[in-house]
């Protein structure tokens, strides 16, 4: 039973109506635990439409929340510190950390956001999302 992570654009593709994000993750909720970083809750809330406050509630509290320990800092700023682009946000470092730190899959619709090559990954169909 392996983890997954779930990155931002991801959950919320499926908050507003995705198919392909919601097939997804109902087919990984049974193959293992669901989880995403505490990042990812700071910018889905960051984001959510106030019409889509119980449904964001909902699925957030379906998923094992991943915390920013000192363990995940240091991965997400050694991240930062090694990748030399000058888009790549810390945001990203932290979530790929999280995924790197439980040794879960982390999925997302930008690979380019995670060009990491220690983490595995894979992209769902990036939709248009605004957060």
């Amino acid at each position: 039973m392996r983890s997954v992570l779930i990155d931002t654009d991801v959950l919320i593709n499926f908050l507003r109506g995705s198919e392909e994000a919601r097939d997804f993750l109902l087919a990984a909720s049974e193959d293992g635990a669901l989880c995403c970083s505490a990042i990812t809750v700071a910018e889905i809330h960051a984001g959510m439409r106030r019409h889509e406050k119980k449904a964001t509630d909902d699925l957030l509290s379906s998923l094992i929340v991943v915390a920013i320990d000192r363990h995940v800092a240091e991965k997400a700023g050694s991240y930062k510190r090694e990748i030399k682009k000058q888009d790549f946000d810390l945001d990203d470092c932290l979530v790929a950390a999280s995924a790197f730190s439980t040794g879960a899959l982390l999925v997302t619709g930008n690979a380019k956001h995670y060009p990491m090559t220690d983490i595995e990954k894979t992209v769902l169909r990036k939709e248009t999302t605004s957060i």
